[in-house]
């Protein structure tokens, strides 16, 4: 009996699996599991596997959109490799948090002791895109390119080891919230444009649908311009995405079909992952909700596979047959190197994922019910930004992208009140174990782009409202506060949906009239090689809205002084210039702001 309940224990599983309209009134139960407690193995496992699902959706999405839309659009083994290796890397760095190691003659650790799950981060996704795109412009082999990113990695995650080593409430006064926030929600925005660009059929497609545009549309094929129905001219025509395919037309493969960026088809098998989403919410247990992104895009996934468009099918099984049966790290490998012009924008990046993880952290302590008055806490957040930092290293050296902690795990601990670490443990084996697995990883990259939009889109959304909620802490009647927050948003936003203000468009690298290298733009010689390469530094920084904005409100934040305090002094029998007076002193900002103008609000 004594096994049995260290095997299974008592749970109430009615509380988590039950849909929410088949809940009675009745008051229910569940258990609290703190992180040292002997929680029974199969809760442990189950739980687990909530968080593994949970974060699933976000693991596949940065190492699947670099390999498919920037390294190798048509190498589909190269894309399950590289889920496979989230996964896996993934699942150690998890089990590494988890644990948590003393590092021998110190007092120091690695590891945050908490249940605290690590997977590839979102942050990184538009350096690694914008880099890997520039390098392709310089006639730099895509694999060498995602390896000098690698590389690249390696090095700036060095910035992250030293800042664990710093006092968390250093940090915070270094990086405030009315820095972090705006920094946070524009990663968010950033990647919500491009989670809408899969949704209407792909990244790639959605840069090339201007060549569906009424004025350019008959100039898209194959052969030269026609001129009165005869080849009177020696113009080519513009060649169409993804070839002919299309009768010499652009549009975006989905499976077996081919139809133009934002047809209604392929809004529509999107849209159906966000009503799943919204049912999980409205009627779904609680273990439903924990796993509402994977159940959702399986759903959208299911509707896909079903339905056709002219006896043509969205989903094929051609990659699912063809995925190995088991696969590891190093299945494939790349040549490592270091790429400059990405290390600026690349440590701005790790800035942002060493603040962010001290709010994910101090979350995970509130969520599991922890003080944050302790020097447990302090040794956790020390803990959790060397572990996110060395993981990043040992992700980039497992052909990985880096590593953070996930914030949405904290709303699982919260859900099911299990912040046990061996529930943690469990999660990092599911993701091994999914890992290993690659037909599982067959399966994801056989999932059409416009079923990943729709999933996308939400999650990336998710990070933007993050974002809010860290902005929302800080103090905007401030005037000063207001300020910062305006300007970097500001710019931040106007590069997301404008990037073109700054940099070059796809497949016409260097013609930027911002910078100009070559083309008509250019006067005098085209661009050295250095030139080139401090062009491409700047232009990525400038065209990455976290980029611009974090340093546009770090800057702002220290150029900018307080706000002013007034003070009113009351004369009894009215107003009296000789005796009444107005104090202005530059104070803290604890203040009584002066409002912004009314264009501003």
């Amino acid at each position: 009996m004594q096994k049995k309940m260290e095997f299974v224990g008592d749970y109430d599983w009615g509380v988590l699996m039950k849909p929410w309209f088949m809940l009675s009134k009745e008051q229910r139960k569940l258990p609290f599991f703190g992180k040292n407690d002997e929680t029974p193995l199969v809760v442990a496992a189950v739980m687990g596997l909530q968080h593994a699902f949970a974060m699933i959706g976000g693991l596949i999405v940065p190492p699947f959109v670099v390999m498919k839309f920037s390294v190798a659009f048509m190498d589909v083994d190269l894309q399950q490799y590289a889920i496979a290796a989230s996964l896996i890397i993934s699942g150690l760095c998890t089990i590494l948090n988890c644990i948590q190691f003393k590092i021998p003659g110190t007092k120091f650790v690695i590891g945050t002791g908490m249940l605290s799950v690590i997977g590839t981060s979102f942050g990184f996704l538009p350096v690694f895109e914008s880099a890997i795109a520039q390098m392709k412009a310089d006639g730099e082999d895509p694999r060498d390119a995602y390896g000098k990113m690698l590389g690249t990695t390696m090095i700036c995650s060095l910035l992250e080891v030293g800042l664990s080593f710093v006092p968390p409430g250093a940090l915070k006064k270094l990086f405030p919230r009315i820095v972090t926030g705006p920094a946070v929600m524009l990663i968010g925005i950033g990647l919500t444009g491009t989670g809408m660009k899969y949704w209407g059929g792909g990244a790639v497609c959605a840069d090339m649908a201007w060549k569906n545009h009424a004025s350019a549309y008959n100039a898209v094929g194959f052969g030269p311009v026609m001129f009165q129905g005869t080849n009177a001219t020696d113009t080519m025509k513009i060649p169409p995405i993804p070839g002919t395919v299309c009768a010499g037309k652009t549009c975006c493969a989905a499976g077996d079909v081919y139809l133009p960026f934002g047809s209604s088809q392929y809004v529509g098998l999107g849209f159906s992952v966000l009503c799943f989403l919204l049912l999980v919410e409205m009627v779904g247990s609680a273990f439903m909700k924990n796993c509402n992104v994977v159940l959702a895009l399986l759903f959208g996934y299911l509707v896909a596979g079903l339905s056709e468009y002219k006896d043509n099918r969205y989903v094929v099984r051609d990659n699912i047959d063809n995925a190995p049966a088991i696969t590891f790290l190093w299945a494939e490998t790349f040549s490592l190197g270091v790429y400059g012009p990405a290390i600026f924008p690349m440590l701005i990046a790790f800035i942002v994922t060493t603040v962010e993880t001290i709010g994910d952290l101090t979350a995970t302590y509130e969520a599991s019910e922890e003080p944050t008055d302790t020097e447990d806490f302090n040794t956790s957040i020390q803990g959790g930004l060397l572990s996110d930092g060395i993981c990043s290293i040992l992700s980039a050296l497992g052909t990985g992208m880096p590593n953070t902690t996930f914030s949405q795990n904290n709303g699982v601990i919260a859900l099911t009140k299990c912040a046990s670490r061996r529930a943690g443990v469990c999660c990092g084996i599911w993701l091994l174990l999914m890992g290993v697995f690659a037909k599982v990883s067959g399966i994801i990259s056989s999932i059409p782009d416009c079923v990943i939009g729709g999933m996308t889109t939400f999650l990336f959304c998710n990070v933007f409202v993050s974002g809010l909620s860290v902005t929302s802490e800080a103090d905007l009647t401030s005037r000063r506060n207001r300020l910062i927050l305006a300007l970097s948003m500001g710019v931040g936003i106007g590069v997301a949906i404008v990037p073109y203000i700054v940099t070059d468009f796809r497949a016409s690298t260097y013609w930027a009239p911002f910078w100009p290298c070559e083309g008509p733009f250019r006067m005098g010689d085209t661009c050295s090689d250095s030139e080139k390469g401090i062009r491409n530094g700047i232009l990525i920084f400038l065209s990455t809205p976290y980029c611009i904005g974090t340093v546009l409100a770090m800057l702002l934040n220290l150029i900018l002084p307080p706000d002013m305090i007034i003070e009113r002094k009351q004369v009894s029998g009215g107003f009296d210039p000789e005796t009444s007076k107005v104090e202005v002193d530059m104070a803290p900002m604890t203040n009584i702001a002066a409002p912004l103008p009314p264009a501003a609000k």
